[in-house]
């Protein structure tokens, strides 16, 4: 059980926030346990269960508890709001969301339920970073060993009102939050960033979707070598799984789940390893 406190945790973000990304690395932080350099994942973000056979690292909501035994990665949004949680904002966050010109609110095309977070400004940041400091606080608490936050590329999904430095900004401010919690802390996707992901920021390792797929897998294990977690889509692939396990361009910890990562009581349930 960590024991450093909410309040530090904030501040220690909020120098990350509210100062340049390239400065962080100036902040102490907790130690913390990166991911390892081999192994087998799972991702589980639509519900827990009982890890398959040979599993050795585990993904799950920050809602949810730690698989015992396993390296266990927390799932935080942290760019866009989750769909549970959209309410919250509305009333007590409104100015942290995303707005179009009439003031409506701006939604993920591809997740309409999920609203952009407002990341062009310190002060918005520093909110963004006070409200995910309860889920990165939980995750440490329950005995996560990392944190990876979602939707890190979200300007890309915002008709120009965000850019790539803010998010930046606000990412080196999550890396600090969950460094000082003893958190390592993982880069989602956005494969367009390359090393500068790891070097503006600080993060640890990243998690991709279906970087074979999309042929972006390059561009993950340079920045992170084979701190990489590549999850490809059973809906998405064009090649036999065995070709794709047989591939040198994946990275070693690679595997297969269906789209809605549902458990195994499901009968669309997929978990394929190499």
């Amino acid at each position: 059980m960590r024991t450093r406190t909410v309040l530090l945790t904030v501040a220690t973000a909020l120098v990350a926030v509210l100062g340049t990304a390239s400065c962080a690395a100036a902040v102490p932080t907790a130690s913390y346990r990166n991911l390892p350099t081999s192994g087998v994942p799972d991702y589980q973000l639509g519900g827990s269960y009982a890890p398959p056979a040979g599993v050795t690292i585990v993904e799950r909501d920050s809602t949810a508890r730690p698989a015992a035994g396993k390296y266990s990665i927390c799932y935080v949004n942290g760019f866009q709001t989750q769909p549970e949680d959209a309410a919250m904002w509305k009333r007590d966050h409104p100015t942290a969301i995303l707005r179009d010109r009439s003031g409506k609110p701006v939604s993920d095309p591809g997740w309409p339920d999920e609203m952009l977070l407002d990341t062009t400004t310190a002060a918005k940041r520093a909110t963004i970073v006070r409200v995910l400091t309860k889920s990165v606080a939980r995750c440490a608490d329950r005995g996560f060993d990392a944190v990876e936050f979602d939707n890190l590329d979200s300007w890309t999904r915002s008709k120009g009102k965000l850019t790539r430095s803010g998010n930046l900004a606000l990412a080196a401010a999550l890396v600090r939050l969950g460094h000082g919690e003893g958190l390592a802390v993982g880069q989602k996707n956005t494969p367009q960033l390359g090393a500068s992901g790891r070097k503006q920021t600080g993060f640890d390792f990243v998690v991709a979707e279906e970087c074979f797929v999309y042929q972006e897998c390059g561009e993950y294990t340079k920045a992170y070598g084979k701190r990489v977690i590549d999850v490809e889509y059973s809906d998405n692939s064009e090649q036999p799984w065995s070709s794709v396990c047989a591939s040198a361009k994946r990275p070693a910890m690679t595997i297969l789940r269906d789209r809605d990562l549902v458990t195994p009581a499901a009968d669309d349930y997929v978990f394929e390893r190499c």
